[in-house]
This record gives C-alpha cells, sequence and structure tokens, in this order.
C-alpha cells in the first residue's frame, strides 16, 4: 500500500468500530472511579435509613423518625482509625466533615450541638450509629468536636437541638439521591439564609448590663457648727425622700443576667469542676481494653498489628483455665470512662470482644 492511498472499505470500517469500543472502554473507566455526582455509587453517597431495632452489650434501641427532638448529655468524639471507612448509612466516614453518630435518629438528620461549658456550638449531619459507652448521647467527628473544643478533654456536656426544617430539606434529598456533598450545600444555605437559630450565648460569655442608678436623694445639711465655748446642740438630718432600700438579691437561677438563666451559673461550673472524681477502685497500672486472647503467640501478634491505627497494643501473657494464652491489650488509661470510649469505638470496627480491664 502507497502511503497517502485511501483506506479499503472493507478495512475502514473495522478501524472505526475498534476506535469506538476504545472510546466506550476509557469512559466506563471514568466513571468507574467517579465517588461524586450522579454517577457515584450508593456505598459512598448512603442512604436515607431508619433501621430496625439491634441491641448491642445487652441493650435494645430502637430506632425512631423525629423532627424536634432536644436532648441534653455528655458528647464524645471519633477520627483516627475510622477515617476511611463506612458509616450505618454506607456514606464514607470523613473525619474531617461535619457529622456524628446518634444511637436511634434517622439517617441523614441535622442537629446543633452546643458545649454548655463553654457555649461553642456547631451544625452536624447524623449518618451513623453510636456511641454505646454508657452515659454518652452522641459521638462527634474530630472537626465537629474541634469546632464546640472538646477534642482535649475527650467528652463535654452538650446541649442536642435537632433542626426541623433542615432534618425534612436532607431527608428529600437523600431520598432522591443525593448524596453528602447535596446535604452539606443545602445545610449551608439554610445556615446563611438565617434560617438557622443561633445557639443561646453561654452564661460565661454575657456580661450583665450596668443596674440603672437612682437620682441622688437631695437631703438637708445644716450649716456648719459656731465654735464656741457653749456645747454645740445636737442637729437633725431631714430627707425630702426615704432613704433606698437595698436592692433585692437575685432569685435562685437567673444567674445574674436579665431573664432566666439558660444553663449554669459560671460559680456552678467551677464548682462542680472542683469536685474531685469519685475513686477509681485501681491503686496501681490503669485501665486496659482487651481486644482478644490468644493460644498462640503468631494470632495475637496478628491482631496486635491490625490495632496501630487506634493507639499503642502490647501483648501480655497469662493463665486461663490452665492454659498459657496471649492477651491484647490497648492502653493503659487513668479512668474507666476513657477506657470505655476506645472500647467502644472498638466493637463498632467490628472488634466484638474489645472490653475495658483493669489491672
Amino acid at each position: 500500500m502507497y502511503h497517502g492511498a485511501p483506506m479499503p472499505l472493507a478495512l475502514e470500517r473495522p478501524a472505526r468500530l475498534c476506535s469506538a469500543l476504545l472510546a466506550l472502554m476509557l469512559a466506563g473507566a471514568c466513571a468507574s472511579k467517579q465517588t461524586t455526582g450522579p454517577g457515584a455509587s450508593t456505598a459512598s453517597r448512603g442512604m436515607y435509613k431508619v433501621g430496625q431495632p439491634y441491641s448491642i452489650n445487652g441493650v435494645t434501641y430502637v430506632p425512631t423518625e423525629e423532627f424536634q427532638r432536644v436532648e441534653t448529655g455528655v458528647a464524645s468524639w471519633y477520627g483516627p482509625g475510622f477515617h476511611g471507612k463506612n458509616t450505618a448509612n454506607g456514606e464514607t466516614y470523613d473525619q474531617h466533615d461535619r457529622t456524628a453518630a446518634h444511637r436511634t435518629l434517622q439517617m441523614p438528620s441535622v442537629l446543633r450541638v452546643t458545649n454548655l461549658e463553654n457555649g461553642q456550638s456547631t451544625v452536624v449531619r447524623v449518618n451513623d450509629r453510636g456511641p454505646f459507652a454508657r452515659s454518652r448521647v452522641i459521638d462527634l467527628s474530630q472537626l465537629a468536636a474541634e469546632e464546640i473544643g472538646m477534642t482535649r478533654n475527650g467528652t463535654a456536656r452538650v446541649r442536642i437541638d435537632q433542626l426541623e426544617t433542615e432534618s425534612q430539606t436532607v431527608k428529600q434529598i437523600a431520598l432522591n439521591g443525593g448524596g453528602p456533598h447535596e446535604q452539606r450545600a443545602a445545610i449551608e444555605k439554610s445556615i446563611a439564609g438565617g434560617r438557622v437559630t443561633p445557639a443561646p450565648p453561654a452564661v460565661a460569655q454575657v456580661s450583665p448590663p450596668p443596674a440603672p442608678q437612682p437620682p441622688p436623694t437631695p437631703v438637708l445639711v445644716p450649716p456648719p457648727p459656731t465654735v464656741t465655748a457653749a456645747p454645740t446642740p445636737a442637729v437633725t438630718v431631714y430627707s425630702s425622700a426615704p432613704a433606698a432600700a437595698p436592692a433585692p438579691a437575685a432569685p435562685p437561677g437567673w444567674g445574674g443576667r436579665i431573664g432566666p438563666s439558660r444553663g449554669p451559673s459560671v460559680a456552678s461550673i467551677a464548682a462542680a469542676a472542683a469536685v474531685p472524681p469519685p475513686a477509681s477502685g485501681v491503686a496501681n497500672g490503669g485501665f486496659y481494653v482487651q481486644t482478644g486472647a490468644f493460644s498462640t503467640a503468631d494470632n495475637a501478634e496478628k491482631q496486635r498489628g491490625q490495632l496501630a491505627s487506634y493507639g499503642a497494643a502490647e501483648i501480655s501473657q497469662a493463665s486461663s483455665a490452665g492454659r498459657e494464652v496471649y492477651r491484647v491489650r490497648l492502653g493503659p488509661y487513668s479512668t474507666q470512662d476513657a477506657a470505655g470510649i476506645v472500647a467502644d469505638r472498638l466493637k463498632r470496627s467490628g472488634y466484638g470482644d474489645a472490653r475495658v480491664v483493669a489491672d
């Protein structure tokens, strides 16, 4: 064949067909990597979910669709070790997103979470289940925890206010196939439009306005006495108005503000913080989270390596029923509550045997 000669018709059609197939293969490869937008997989975009009743550690939880829930309790947070894994409604957990785990609320739903110790608040989407540690009411993502100033202590007493309009909105978006990106955009639009009621200010950040001062009471002052040898007669001072009565003490619960207090006063918070915690009952050592006990050191070492993202793990040898076992443990932790938070997170990651032990 000479250069520049036209391609025979018998060869031209197969060549065009190959080119078309190659283009389709490239397009399919691009689509398979897409994680957002209309072509994203259901697993990464999540779904609207209420769920069936379930039991954890002997406690049964009944998920319910709600839109006006108000709750007060202790919040914890989770981040490293869960980042990139699936949440309970099928989304991919992002510790840098404003999300939360709740035991019974529908997913997604929208909550305003206010730290009652400092007044800072944030708005989060519920897309996961938990926490299952005793006395916890919500588990926040790392970003949400940072925004209300609780990452250092690990827990904080919070107030949860469900945002009805926003919860209804994200429900419809999820039912129509919209993922986290569309839901976040709708929440941000609602906040920018002023439809999200701001959190009440903390008592510690409010300075009471100065009390109005009554006008000075005119007083009849006698002229200065004349210096003489005779004693100066007593002089009675008369007032044109009765002396002002002392201001009544503020009734309990007002916290030094105009109007009823929305939360504990600064003094009560400081007093509560000064109360020493109850004795843990562990004189030495501390608390550990045991994730498993194995008959061979090799199996224990395998699990220890899998726990690297959750903290420093150790293997300790002990006897059980006359046999040598190898225990895999994380810790030590100074309090039982701190160890309980770690055990709760491990259970949710598939380590069902995780439990708190005292050394």
